[in-house]
């Protein structure tokens, strides 16, 4: 029993550096059988990393077809990432109002494990966690509803970060996060917002849609 969860990690480890690294291409069917005989596992096990990574939206799940990579569109992410504007510049209004130490030390401490990670050269860890900062500023303000909608923009706009963003625009979002946090430190909202905007700006700057696209191959993809 103490092996599943390890196994599972593995396979949707696996499937996730796959896409990060653009290895399998958005729209392509995960077989679960082949999935299985790849990794040695049962179906299950695969069942289970799968319905995993189709929590953070990495894959998608359909009745009757199985479960496929997932496409997000240009407008789509686009989109996602306009209502981010919106919503994050009176987000960050609202954390300067109620700013405190304590707030600024759980964002530093963000940060630095932002840091890390990207030293580390973990791609899609480094992603998630970067998109997490929001979530933390969403959480900090005490605004539970906000969290839970930017939680789920977040999550979006990370797959398509994911899968499109151009080499060394991680690096960037983690020293603008760094440039906001002392924009809330000093408690200066308008600058604080100017930066949070122009930062969600350059993120969507930086995908490149046109990238050759990779393979429907799952072993090719995995190997």
């Amino acid at each position: 029993m103490q092996m599943q969860p390890s196994a599972t990690s593995h396979i949707a480890d696996s499937l996730t550096r796959a896409i990060a690294l653009r290895r399998l291409r958005p729209g392509t069917k995960l077989a679960e059988q082949k999935l299985a005989d790849h990794f040695g596992v049962s179906r299950t096990l695969v069942r289970q990393a799968l319905h995993q990574l189709a929590q953070n939206r990495l894959v998608t799940l359909e009745p009757a077809r199985g479960a496929f990579v997932s496409a997000p569109t240009v407008e789509e992410a686009r989109q996602v990432f306009q209502v981010r504007r919106m919503l994050e510049g009176e987000m960050t209004r609202e954390f300067v109002r109620t700013v405190t130490p304590a707030k600024l030390r759980a964002l530093k401490d963000h940060i630095a494990q932002e840091k890390a990670l990207l030293q580390g050269g973990d791609a899609a860890g480094s992603i998630e966690l970067l998109g997490d900062f929001h979530v933390r500023m969403a959480e900090l303000t005490g605004n539970t509803v906000l969290a839970q909608i930017l939680r789920d923009l977040v999550s979006r706009s990370s797959l398509v970060t994911l899968m499109y963003q151009r080499p060394g625009a991680q690096q960037h979002s983690q020293e603008e996060h760094v440039d906001i946090v002392k924009a809330l430190a000093a408690r200066d909202a308008e600058r604080a917002v100017e930066l949070m905007e122009e930062h969600l700006l350059h993120v969507e700057e930086s995908l490149a849609f046109d990238r050759p696209a990779p393979t429907h191959d799952i072993s090719v993809a995995l190997a």
